[in-house]
């Protein structure tokens, strides 16, 4: 009996496109309070490893051809570094964020100056609680948007109006991914990755509907902080630790780029954490 071998549908072809990004200088990192499940003070922070590992991450980015603006640290704010929070910006508007934390709330209005030096469209500052890229995905025709920790559902409500595009709440449940960012991924603007039991029941049938193809992680890849990562639509830059989530990315035509930050990793955060995008309507390809 002649054996069928099983006709393989080969990956899509994944086009780069040239991004511009805002990163910050981990010169003030430590790690001196607590204010997520990862944070622990009596814990040692090698901060001149933190530089170097930061260092790795912007040469990285650069050596894909993407742009990198820094913004400096400022002494006193530790978390700086984790420039994702600073804000959302889409198409040349801006929002500068408003933390939920006293510890970190200088941070708001720190790179909502930065930001004011820019040429951007438009500028202001969030009036609900606001996280920025922590919580807030842009995904091309849609924002996705975490509730339950950081963020309200009057926070997606002012983003919705401000960047005149629609939000998609979806509630966070596991205290360790307390940021959108640290459990969901967007890929390309039709593909996602994130991991389900981060979510309620009703956010994971949200998501199941929007993205039936997306990449699901396991736990392993989601502690490992391989779902707060970075991708170009094509090149995944992301921690070496999430084994799985590397494999199911090759194997969907993604170029996985392996960026190890896990000294920053002390206080809450992986590589998306430390990267604002400054976000086109639509992106230049780069093939």
């Amino acid at each position: 009996m002649t054996a069928v071998t099983p006709l393989r549908v080969s990956a899509p072809t994944r086009v780069a496109s040239l991004r511009r990004y805002v990163l910050c200088r981990p010169d003030h990192f430590e790690v001196t309070y607590a204010i997520n499940p990862w944070m622990d003070p009596a814990a040692p922070v090698d901060r001149a490893r933190a530089l170097a590992q930061w260092d790795v991450l912007r040469a990285t980015l650069e050596a894909h051809g993407h742009t990198v603006d820094t913004v400096p640290g400022e002494p006193g704010l530790p978390d700086m570094v984790f420039a994702a929070n600073s804000g959302i910006v889409i198409g040349g508007l801006a929002m500068s964020a408003r933390f939920a934390h006293p510890e970190r709330a200088a941070e708001g209005p720190a790179f909502h100056q930065w930001f004011a030096a820019r040429e951007l469209r438009e500028l202001a500052p969030a009036t609900e609680i606001n996280e920025g890229e922590g919580d807030f995905a842009f995904a091309g025709q849609r924002i996705l948007a975490g509730v339950g920790f950081r963020c309200s559902l009057s926070a997606h409500a002012e983003v919705a109006q401000y960047f005149d595009l629609p939000v998609i709440s979806l509630e966070l449940v596991d205290p360790r991914f307390y940021h959108l960012d640290t459990a969901l991924m967007v890929l390309d603007d039709t593909t996602i990755a994130y991991y389900p039991a981060a979510f309620s029941p009703a956010a994971r049938d949200t998501l199941a509907h929007l993205y039936p193809d997306a990449i699901l992680a396991d736990d392993n890849d989601a502690v490992s902080f391989g779902l707060n990562g970075l991708s170009d639509g094509r090149h995944v830059f992301l921690d070496p630790g999430a084994t799985s989530l590397i494999a199911a990315l090759r194997e969907r035509g993604f170029t996985p780029v392996p960026v190890d930050v896990s000294e920053l990793r002390k206080g809450g955060g992986g590589v998306k954490c430390c990267v604002l995008e400054l976000h086109n309507r639509r992106d230049t390809t780069a093939g």
